[in-house]
Formats: C-alpha cells, structure tokens, sequence
C-alpha cells in the first residue's frame, strides 16, 4: 500500500487539475441544447479511463452512452469483483446571477473546489478513478477486480440505466456494489449510509360542483370540496406525528439497538436543527429523536394544494374541485404498491358524499437497506477510519435513490454507500462546491477499500463476517 498511498500524495494537485478539466463540460442532460456537451464529456471520460490504464468502452444507450472501464485482468481470475458506479451528467447551473463565477470554469478557493457536478457526481467519483490509477501505474497489484459504469442520466431519473444492466447484467455479475453519491456528515465523521427511504406518490382530487359557483348565492347549501379536502386530509395524521391509516406500520420493522446507539454518535442537536429550519418547534412521531423522525420512520406528507382563485384580491366562489399531492416516505418492508392501495382504501373511505373523489398513482421506489452489520459495511468502516483517521458513523438517510434499488434488483448485490460530498456542498444549487480535503481522504479511502474487502472474501472466497465496531 506504501507505493500507493506516496503515489496519491505526489500527484495530488495533477488529479485536481484533471478534475477541473472534467468539470469544464456542460454535460447537462435534462438540457437537450447541451447533447453534444454530454456526449463530449462521455468520449473524455472513455480516453481518461484508457490512459490510466483501464480497457474503457463507449456504450450507446436510447438516450446517453454509459461509460464502462475494467482493471486488467488475467483469464479465469478469482479475484473478487466490485462494480464503482457513477454518473457525469449534472444539474442545470441557472440561475446564473447567483455564481459568484462561471459554473463551468472551475474555481479553487482555499481548499474548496467550486463548479457544476464537482460534488455531484464528478467530484466523489473521481476519487475512486485516481485510486485505482494510483495501483496500476505504481505496478501494485490490485486485490479486486474493479468495473466503472459511469452514466449519463441520472439527473434525469436514470431512465435507460436500468435496461442496461439487464442487458449486461453477465457481464456485470459481481460481489458488490461501491456507489459515492451520498454526503458526510461533517468532515470530522466519514459516513456509511445503510439506508434509503422508498416512496409513493398520489393525487387526491374531489369534485364538487359542475362549476365555480357564487358564494353568496348557493354557499351553505352544499359542500364545498376545499373545505371536504382539508377535513379529509386532517384525518390522515393524529396528535402524536404518527400516520392514521389502518396498516400503514404493519410491516415496519423495530430500531436495533445497535442502530439507535450509532445515531447518538452523530453530531445532531435539536435547538440548532429548529434553528436550521426556521421553525417554532420541531413536531414529528413520539417516541423517537428528529433524527429518527427524518430518515429511518416512514411519513405521509401533503406536497401540494390547489384549489379555487388563486389571483390577487377576492374572487367570492365555492370551487368546482379541490386537489392535494401526497406523498410517503417508505422504510424497509414497506412496499409501494401495498402502501398505495392501503391509503387509497382509507381515502377512499373517509370521503364524504358530498363530492366525488378521484385518485391518481404517482411514481414510486423500493426503500433499500444493507444490515448495519454486515460485513461489507464493518469493512468499509475499516477502509473509512483508516482514510481519515477518525471514527466513521453509520446513518439512514431520508431521501430516496432509486439505482440502488436497480442495482439490487438486477444483480442481486448489496450496495455500499461512502459518502464524499459535504451538507454545504450545494448540491444542485448555485455555487456547488467539492472540499478538496475530502477529496485526498476519500481518494486514500478507495485505495484502502480493495484490500479491506478482498480480506473480507479470503482465498475461499466466501466471506467472513467481521465483528461489528461498537461507539
């Protein structure tokens, strides 16, 4: 590891200046004027792969091509095999008025790297390219064999990825899955995410009377669907922050407590989160801390409300129909499907006779959930504490990436979340940025990774099952 870990430190400023470089492309895919920006960026990508040593391909898709990259590797190799995905599509920039420079002229500002994508995705996936660069041009042999799939459409749901996968999913058969997508908690606590929240989406539309009617005229002398909608939705929640459908936790399962002594590890405090939010005072489901609350319990929350006139002034009417978006986040266990007819049932339930309801499916995703304990997880504890020099936390995170699901789903491996972006990294806002000293320990956090997980398989290839690292 010695060669590796000199060869990392000595060309430290060289990976910066290529990361610039990387940065430098519009690859924006939900812009079609950038198409050829991100096709652009794609054919960059598949040189840079190539002159570190890696036999990297082009692979069209429907939409854009996927970039895939392999370590050497002898025929009938029995090393083990992980997968590092990516992506190198980014976020829309506008609003410009709000860069302090141009956001695909990357700008270093102390140790804070500023531009489009540097923190989302290219940043943190870069960090594993230069990792793996640092073993095959030292002539260090790597203890795994490592497969890049890179893609062009995440930041627009994904939407071919997932028939790629199928596509090649022999090709891709592997014992894990290494994805850099996620945050740290601060810099001072390197981050393992074992879970993901899932979610189900729906419209509730009630429709009263065939049109807008006067107020004075015919108000009081039938329902108003506004007023229906609020009453109706008031009841899908009661006093103590916990959902009020029949079913709704029948298959959540419990907090071990080896999850809830690792949340009191993390640097999380209630004043200065109400603070944060800008509330009066924080309110969610009893018995568990706003931690909790906010990434490892399921919720039902209103998105949206839409009814009536909208404009300035007056406008004395009874609307004709009144609509609410719904979402819910989902734990483990909890399937999208079942939850949606679960709620729709009790929607359906409650509804007055007054009006007429309609309900409309939304989109929707798997929670995902690698055992806090696992092996995988223990090792990269390892590889993390290692990297930098302090005791990783293991968290749930709240949102939902449905990729992961994909990757799971199609090739039956669980997949390891290591976090590289900071919370003020602005992800997708004006000013992103990627901590450049982050970026040094996560670049020796691959490095260290290889060999912690090819330990964990040992010569059986079956793998052990590490102790789990206690607080």
């Amino acid at each position: 590891m010695q060669p590796v870990e000199s060869y990392l430190a000595a060309n430290h400023d060289r990976f910066v200046r290529e990361l610039c470089e990387y940065l430098r492309f519009p690859s924006i895919s939900a812009q079609p004027q950038h198409r050829d920006d991100v096709f652009a960026c794609a054919r960059w990508l598949t040189k840079h792969f190539q002159s570190i040593g890696l036999e990297a391909t082009l692979r069209p898709t429907p939409g854009n091509p996927v970039v895939v990259a392999k370590t050497p590797r002898a025929p009938g190799s029995r090393k083990p095999h992980y997968l590092i995905y990516g992506h190198y599509d980014v976020q829309p920039p506008e609003p410009f008025d709000l860069w302090h420079s141009k956001p695909f002229e990357a700008r270093i500002e102390g140790n804070r790297l500023y531009a489009r994508g540097a923190c989302d995705n290219k940043g943190p996936s870069f960090a594993h390219f230069k990792a793996v660069e640092a073993y095959l041009k030292t002539g260090t042999e790597l203890p795994c064999d490592i497969t890049f799939v890179v893609e062009g459409e995440e930041e627009v749901g994904s939407e071919h990825l997932a028939a790629f996968l199928e596509e090649n999913r022999r090709e891709l058969q592997c014992d894990g899955i290494v994805i850099s997508d996620t945050g740290l908690v601060s810099p001072k606590h390197p981050t393992i995410s074992y879970g993901l929240r899932g979610i189900a989406a729906m419209e509730v539309t009630l429709h009263g009377p065939s049109r807008d009617l006067h107020s004075g005229l015919f108000g009081g002398s039938l329902d108003n669907p506004a007023m229906a909608l609020c009453q109706l939705l008031a009841q899908l929640r009661d006093t103590k922050g916990r959902v009020a459908i029949p079913g709704f936790y029948k298959s959540v399962a419990a907090l071990t407590t080896y999850e809830r002594e690792q949340a009191k590890r993390l640097p999380f405090g209630a004043a200065a989160y109400r603070k944060f939010l800008g509330v009066p005072k924080l309110f969610g489901e009893e018995g568990f801390t706003p931690h909790e609350q906010r990434s490892a319990r399921p919720t039902l929350e209103i998105n949206g409300l839409t009814s009536g006139y909208q404009g300035d002034g007056s406008k004395t009417i009874i609307p004709a129909w009144a609509r609410a978006k719904i979402t819910m986040r989902l734990v483990p266990n909890q399937k999208p499907p079942q939850i949606l007819q679960l709620v729709a049932k009790h929607l359906r339930s409650i509804c007055p006779p007054t009006v007429r309801m309609e309900l409309s499916l939304g989109h929707s995703g798997e929670p995902y959930m690698i055992s806090a304990e696992s092996p995988q997880v223990q090792t990269a504890l390892n590889a993390l504490k290692k990297s930098f020099h302090r005791d990783p936390v293991l968290v749930r995170e709240g949102g939902s990436i449905p990729i992961v699901n994909d990757f799971k789903r199609i090739l039956k491996k669980d997949v390891l979340l290591l976090g590289l972006s900071l919370p003020d990294d602005n992800a997708h806002s004006p000013n992103e940025k990627f901590d450049l000293d982050v970026f040094a320990k996560g670049l020796r956090m691959s490095a260290c990774l290889w060999p912690e997980l090819a330990a964990l398989h040992g010569a059986s290839g079956t793998p052990r099952k590490p102790r789990p690292r206690r607080a």
